[in-house]
């Protein structure tokens, strides 16, 4: 049985890396008790289309903020390193929550009491910090690459 537990993270991690580079720890903490190959794919198949609506989200609210397209894959990249593009994703050794890992996730209050299950609430809130912060997702995306934070 361990290994067939083994595999069914392996196969969620690889199918939530196709879509957007989650973890290996990532994909763990995604999955949600499948005993089997096949509900474990339905599980990373929800996965990988919660996180295109979410990126669907992002996309829209950046352009409607005059953002490039070229700063929105600046921020894809960002996202996917953070979260995943998961709404839910929790770090628990520094309590960083939702797409953009606020810290602490209850400053996204400030966007909505639905912090915690809305996308759109977490993508407005972090695309708020970024441009408080950075100014531009590519900017926030090199303090990222050279700090490994943002």
């Amino acid at each position: 049985m361990p290994m067939l537990r083994r595999t069914n993270v392996l196969l969620l991690s690889a199918t939530l890396m196709t879509a957007g580079g989650a973890t290996a720890a990532q994909a763990q903490s995604s999955r949600t008790g499948a005993t089997s190959a096949g509900s474990t794919t339905t599980t990373a198949a929800k996965a990988v289309k919660r996180a295109g609506k979410n990126k669907a989200i992002a996309k829209s609210m950046v352009t409607k903020r005059g953002w490039t397209v070229a700063q929105f894959r600046c921020l894809a990249k960002l996202w996917t390193r953070e979260s995943g593009w998961n709404h839910r994703a929790a770090n628990g050794s520094s309590g960083a929550y939702g797409i953009p890992q606020a810290l602490p996730g209850h400053k996204m209050a400030t966007k909505g009491r639905d912090w915690r299950t809305n996308p759109r609430t977490q993508i407005a809130w972090g695309l708020s910090y970024i441009k408080q912060r950075y100014g531009t997702p590519c900017r926030a995306w090199g303090h990222f690459q050279s700090h490994h934070w943002y």
